[in-house]
């Protein structure tokens, strides 16, 4: 069982004291003084991001896809060729010095369409204040991953006519996350903590399935293992799967499957849930359950993210790793 001193001596620069306080910080981050900015007549947003950053615009693109809207989320540096005048592309780099996503910036100034960006400073806002584009600053914490629940709650609040995001549906979300906290944080290392449970599974390479609606929550959870635990980590749609993946396991494999499933996913989805149980079941393969919360979209992805972040933390604990550096990353930064 894992005790705190092994959380002090594996995470010195403290990332998990940070997710301890992610529910103040949502909720400091719903009641700052960043104005809205209102868009007439958008009917596409592209939301450009890479990493932790890129991470915000896919929640967003899943809490859009019951909507009119057109979403589209770029990874890279080209934008869609359907951007025109009825387009908002918005740019979000932690840092501010995110060389994909100030391309994708610079490709949006040159054409007839709406921008916003954000960061925390670097050259992005030196960028948007010398061509007085839209800008909000907002301040990092730690790192660009661990200031992902600030980011998400002030973007709220500023795109607020767009989002059209319930109220009732943020409240919910900031409840849930200090219910949930109570259960994961740093306290309570005890095994009424799902986050560090679901960490004690993971001892090989995760494979995480989910339904429709929680790509943002497991690509998230991938890319939080890749830089907090070092661990390889797929994902995979639950749906697809069965045409495809599920061959995958008529042979041995050092793969650990990862149920990631809505409170209310489509009915046909959890059918498909249950037939894989029995599959793995059937074939003597250990499997985990993760689920989401009830109610609105927001809240489901909101506490996904945390408990997965969190048993990513976990994660490089045990392994005797420090969550926080990404010398790889640095890497490739310095030959670009």
């Amino acid at each position: 069982m894992l005790d705190y001193s092994q959380i002090e001596k594996y995470d010195p620069s403290g990332m998990h004291k940070i997710y301890d306080q992610w529910p103040q910080i949502a909720k400091d981050a719903h009641n700052s003084d960043l104005e809205s900015v209102d868009f007439k007549n958008i009917n596409h947003i592209v939301f450009a991001g890479m990493g932790g950053s890129g991470a915000i615009g896919e929640l967003f693109a899943s809490i859009l896809s019951k909507t009119n809207i057109h979403v589209s989320v770029v990874k890279g540096y080209l934008l869609p060729n359907t951007v025109d005048k009825n387009t908002l592309v918005v740019t979000t780099s932690v840092s501010g010095n995110t060389v994909e996503t100030l391309t994708i910036l610079d490709s949006a100034h040159k054409l007839d369409c709406n921008i916003i960006a954000f960061s925390s400073g670097g050259k992005m806002e030196k960028y948007c204040i010398k061509n007085q584009i839209n800008y909000k600053k907002i301040e990092s914490i730690h790192s660009p991953r661990t200031s992902f629940i600030k980011f998400i709650f002030s973007i709220i609040n500023v795109l607020n006519s767009i989002l059209q995001i319930d109220k009732n549906h943020i409240f919910k979300s900031l409840d849930e996350l200090s219910k949930l906290q109570k259960y994961i944080c740093s306290q309570n290392l005890s095994d009424s903590n799902p986050a560090l449970t679901l960490a004690n599974f993971i001892s090989k390479i995760p494979l995480i399935y989910y339904p429709y609606g929680l790509q943002s929550s497991a690509t998230r959870f991938k890319s939080s293992m890749q830089e907090n635990a070092k661990s390889h980590t797929i994902i995979e749609d639950m749906v697809e799967a069965c045409h495809n993946g599920i061959v995958a396991w008529e042979k041995p494999s050092i793969i650990q499957p990862i149920l990631l499933r809505g409170y209310d996913d489509y009915i046909k989805t959890q059918e498909r849930f249950e037939i894989i149980k029995e599959f793995f079941t059937k074939n003597n393969i250990e499997f985990k359950e993760i689920n989401s919360v009830s109610g609105n979209i927001l809240t489901k992805l909101i506490t996904l993210n945390y408990l997965l972040d969190y048993a990513s933390i976990y994660r490089a604990i045990l392994s005797e790793i420090d969550p926080t550096p990404v010398s790889s990353i640095n890497f490739v930064k310095s030959k670009i």
